[in-house]
């Protein structure tokens, strides 16, 4: 069996490297890794790689930065000879980021059958760019892997044939497990001079967190102001921080800003957190599977199961409600005792293989 599967930013790298490990073991399968090149920071694309231990893409597109419709136009028009030459049994998305996108719309007028990882998340939010995508690679494609019971509800709602659902699990829990004892050989704590558990650890990446200057100069102020009550770790992801440059403000050194971290350092880094603040959706995910008292700063969030069964909390983004929360996690017990939902056992990457060989 010929199997494709399309990659394009960090999060798809972490969905990957499970699925890519399982299907080696396979020996009826060939599998072919195609890297958009949506993300081609070496600190966010090499290091993921390496530290995940993916093999080397067998075709990198280097699609490079864009608006959403350059990025997906350009990757549709990159993959379509790829399809028609290789015309792979299956063609396997992950996540719901432009890439992903892109690679479904294009291998399914390709005649090409599509199974889509991590399927059936909603926020209910249409102005999150990766909503739309989510809701358009779900209409179309053919097999639609679910990590939780909520995501097949929100699939079964909106109309889709139940024999398209499979529920697997969640493929992210499958590296965050594998990793962890590799992580735990990271010097980064000790490179930084930091005290397990007494510190907070901040992600800020989201275009309506980062991109509006009155939002993340509030977010940032907000984190100053934390830290004044304990130091909070930032590593900082470049189209954050290019927006940060253009705030000016002069206690920004009161955070400790760092470079992007690779997977393994900035895993080690979290895990002994007393507290994380994110508006990651992988995050939230992997937070409650090992106990870290987790807060969203966003509205909502396509990953509920985190709040109702997990260590979350969708705090949104004004200040008093962030530190409120805060102080609330700071003064609550900790370490919090990890969650894991049905089937985030670190097996969900063999279930999918099975799916696939099925199928």
């Amino acid at each position: 069996m010929n199997i494709c599967s399309v990659v394009g930013a960090r999060p798809n790298f972490v969905k990957l490297a499970p699925l890519a490990r399982e299907l080696a073991q396979r020996p009826q399968v060939t599998h072919c890794i195609i890297h958009t090149g949506q993300h081609y920071d070496p600190a966010l694309t090499d290091a993921f790689f390496r530290d995940l231990e993916i093999p080397a893409p067998d075709h990198t597109l280097g699609i490079g930065s864009g608006t959403a419709t350059d990025q997906t136009a350009r990757t549709m028009l990159a993959l379509e000879p790829l399809w028609l030459a290789r015309r792979p049994d299956w063609v396997v998305v992950v996540g719901d980021v432009n890439a992903t996108l892109a690679a479904t719309l294009t291998a399914v007028q390709c005649g090409l059958r599509v199974a889509h990882v991590e399927a059936g998340l909603r926020s209910f939010d249409r102005t999150m760019p990766e909503e739309t995508n989510r809701r358009l690679v779900d209409a179309v494609a053919d097999l639609l892997l679910t990590p939780s019971a909520d995501a097949d509800a929100n699939l079964l709602r909106e109309g889709i044939d139940p024999a398209r659902i499979r529920r697997v699990g969640n493929i992210m829990v499958d590296s965050l497990l594998a990793a962890l004892p590799r992580a735990a050989q990271s010097p980064i704590l000790d490179t930084l001079g930091l005290t397990p558990g007494q510190y907070a650890v901040v992600t800020l990446h989201r275009p309506s967190n980062v991109d509006d200057p009155a939002t993340l100069r509030r977010l940032v102020q907000t984190l100053i102001q934390l830290a004044r009550r304990l130091p909070v770790v930032f590593p900082v992801h470049p189209r954050t921080r290019t927006r940060m440059e253009t705030l000016d403000l002069p206690d920004l050194t009161r955070l400790r800003c760092l470079p992007p971290l690779g997977y393994l350092d900035f895993l080690q880094l979290w895990r002994q957190a007393r507290l994380v603040l994110t508006d990651s959706g992988g995050l939230q995910e992997e937070t409650t599977v090992l106990g870290i008292p987790c807060l969203t700063l966003r509205t909502t969030t396509e990953r509920p199961i985190t709040v109702r069964e997990g260590t979350n909390q969708v705090v949104g983004t004004e200040p008093a409600a962030i530190l409120a929360a805060a102080e609330a996690c700071l003064s609550g017990p900790f370490p919090l005792e990890p969650r894991r939902p049905e089937l985030w056992d670190g097996q969900t990457a063999r279930r999918i293989a099975d799916v696939l060989l099925v199928g």
